[in-house]
C-alpha cells in the first residue's frame, strides 16, 4: 500500500517503508542481552510508537480533510480558547517558532477557518479565533482523531492503557525533574 508524503513533490512512502523505520528504532538495542539497556529500549519503543501513530494520523488527516498535524494542533488549541489566542501563546504551547505559527494561521485564515483580530484594539498584538466553520472543521476532524486512536489501539486492554497511563507518566515525571536548565522547550 503506497501513502501520500507530508509534502508535495516528495516520493510515495510504503507501507512497509513506514513499519520498517519503527522497528529499525528498536534495532539499536538488538542483540544486547535480555534487561540490558532498559532506559534506552523504553525509550525506543515510546519513540517508535509514537512515530507509527503520528504518521498514520498525518495520512489520514490529509485522506479525509486535506489538513496537516500542525494545523489540527493549531486548530486544537484554538479551540480550547475561545476567546482566542495572541500568536505568541500559539508559538509557546506549540513549541514552535512564531514564523511557523505566522505561516499556519496564514493558510487556516486562507481557508476561513480562522480570523485574526487586534487584542484590545492594540494593532501590535494579535489574536487568532476560530470562526464558526473553523469550529465546525475542527469538530470533525477531533471526532476522527478520536476514533483513529481508539482504532489503532483496539487490540489493547483497556487495564493495559491505564496502566501504561500510570507507568508513562512516571517517566515522564522523571524525565521532567532531570531537565537541564532551559527545561522543555530549551
Amino acid at each position: 500500500m503506497m501513502l501520500p508524503t507530508t509534502s508535495p513533490g516528495e516520493a510515495s512512502v510504503s507501507m512497509d517503508s513506514i513499519l520498517d523505520d519503527a522497528i529499525d528504532l528498536e534495532s539499536i538495542v538488538q542483540g544486547a542481552p535480555e534487561g540490558a539497556k532498559p532506559e534506552l529500549r523504553l525509550w525506543l519503543r515510546m519513540l517508535s510508537t509514537s512515530n507509527l501513530i503520528a504518521q498514520e494520523i498525518r495520512r489520514r488527516l490529509r485522506a479525509e480533510f486535506g489538513t496537516t498535524l500542525p494545523q489540527f494542533d493549531l486548530m486544537a488549541q484554538l479551540d480550547r480558547e475561545k476567546q482566542g489566542l495572541r500568536l505568541g501563546e500559539l508559538s509557546r504551547r506549540m513549541m514552535v517558532t512564531n514564523g511557523n505559527v505566522t505561516g499556519l494561521v496564514d493558510r487556516l485564515e486562507a481557508e476561513g477557518l480562522l480570523v485574526r483580530e487586534a487584542a484590545d484594539g492594540d494593532r501590535r498584538v494579535t489574536i487568532a479565533k476560530l470562526t464558526r466553520r473553523g469550529e465546525k472543521t475542527f469538530a470533525a476532524m477531533a471526532k476522527a482523531h478520536e476514533g483513529w486512536l481508539r482504532d489503532m489501539m483496539a487490540d489493547v486492554e483497556p487495564r493495559v492503557i491505564e496502566s501504561l497511563m500510570r507507568h508513562i507518566g512516571a517517566v515522564k515525571g522523571s524525565v521532567l525533574g532531570h531537565l537541564t536548565e532551559g527545561g522543555p522547550a530549551g
